[in-house]
């Protein structure tokens, strides 16, 4: 949560779905001859826009699936919500350190067939975790699920930089986010409507089947690389030291732990709206609670006009922003009318992906040298975010109810304000 879609390669860097940050990893390729290209209008583009449409929705709709069902589990599995929260933690902190790594050995792999590869074993963990008898088996199938899944948006954007007519290239791309915040949104949703006439185990699996053959629909649609050029060799040394330069700058670092709060505000507060509105006194059923993904829809809108108004107003005022809306939202969910529950989660949904449009977009500007190492790390920080606070929310909704979430993300929001009013007196200094 996302919440929330969205990973960092060659010409690009994405995640839950929102603006993007345009970044180069790898050294460039040459330049390709001109009528190599594969242009808008042609079999070839409308082929790609399917496939990478295909790819999206398959990667964030497996990611987050498990969000709508950790109430299930917890049931299920006599287990707490903290514990039943690993489900997607792990999934989504082994991403993390896929994606990063994938960010440094991609340029020495092929590009359509690792992606496919990466989506064929997801989609087949996925079903194992459903068939696994275990909560620790199904455990290790999602985490397993994570770390192979990184070879998905690692690898796809620089496909997207490396064949596409730069002149139509927004629109190839637009495809793909439009499918990872289709795949984020669906994948709760569907699985929260699934659960109302079946078991949690055969919609997983119903899942895992669609997103396999979506797979091969990826694999057949796809063209096969024009430009891409492994490179022979690794030297880790490089990578360490543009990661460390990164490291040592304030600028960087405030960037990095904004997105880190961000997707722990918006992952833990959806995470355990599902047990508070599953319980006395909302009784909703999975279908009932699943719907609340749909304030996704909000945040979609959101992000796209974020980036006009930065351009308009500055960054670090839309950041501060983002996370004024996310404390509005958060403190809205204390009351105990459903109709304000659910726009207080759609203000946490649109301050979400307002201020991670601006804060993901802002690192490719703020890095110097060294880009795409820059976004990997702010992806690092921003899944570890989901991961590890998605898991400590637990704690505090188990021992103090509703409250204690309210209190724990409304603290990451005030200092997300924080962080973003040093960056806002920074530039006027």
């Amino acid at each position: 949560m996302s919440s929330h879609a969205p990973s960092a390669v060659a010409g690009f860097s994405i995640s839950d779905p929102g603006r993007q940050p345009v970044e180069a990893i790898a050294p460039p390729i040459a330049a390709p001859v001109a009528d190599q290209w594969i242009r808008y209008g042609t079999k070839e583009f409308r082929n790609a826009g399917i496939a990478l449409f295909l790819g999206g929705f398959a990667s964030f709709s497996l990611i987050y699936c498990v969000q709508p069902l950790l109430p299930s589990f917890a049931a299920s599995f006599a287990i707490s919500p903290a514990a039943s929260s690993l489900a997607l933690s792990l999934t989504t902190g082994l991403l993390a350190l896929s994606i990063f790594l994938a960010s440094a050995f991609s340029q020495a792999l092929g590009r359509r067939g690792l992606m496919f590869i990466s989506m064929l074993l997801a989609a087949v963990f996925n079903i194992a975790a459903a068939v696994l008898p275990s909560w620790h088996g199904l455990l290790f199938a999602r985490a397993m699920e994570g770390l192979v899944l990184g070879g998905v948006p690692a690898v796809a954007m620089a496909w997207l930089a490396e064949e596409i007519d730069p002149a139509h290239l927004g629109r190839a791309m637009g495809l793909y986010i439009a499918g990872n915040g289709f795949g984020a949104m669906m994948g709760r949703v569907g699985m929260g409507l699934m659960t109302e006439f079946t078991t949690w185990q055969i919609a997983m699996e119903a899942l895992g089947l669609l997103c396999l053959f979506s797979a091969i629909g990826f694999f057949l649609l796809l063209p096969r690389s024009r430009h891409f050029e492994a490179q022979k060799g690794f030297d880790p040394f490089f990578h360490l030291r543009a990661w460390g330069g990164h490291l040592k700058r304030g600028e960087m670092i405030r960037l990095f732990a904004i997105g880190f709060l961000l997707t722990s505000i918006f992952v833990t507060l959806f995470n355990y709206s599902t047990f508070r509105l599953s319980a006395d006194p909302y009784d909703l059923s999975g279908t009932a609670v699943s719907m609340i993904f749909l304030a996704f829809g909000f945040g979609i809108v959101s992000s796209s006009v974020a980036g006009a108004l930065a351009d308009r107003f500055g960054r670090a005022p839309l950041i501060i922003s983002g996370f004024l809306v996310m404390l509005a939202g958060v403190v809205l969910t204390l009351m105990s009318g459903l109709v304000a529950i659910f726009f207080g989660i759609a203000l946490v949904a649109t301050g979400f992906f307002i201020g991670h449009s601006v804060a993901s977009g802002s690192v490719g500007r703020a890095a110097k040298g060294a880009k795409g190492h820059a976004s990997s790390l702010y992806l690092l920080f921003y899944y570890m975010g989901s991961s590890l606070s998605g898991s400590v929310g637990g704690f505090f909704y188990q021992h103090g109810g509703w409250g204690a979430v309210v209190s724990l993300t409304a603290s990451f929001a005030i200092f997300g304000l924080v962080l973003g009013g040093v960056a806002l007196l920074s530039r006027r200094a």
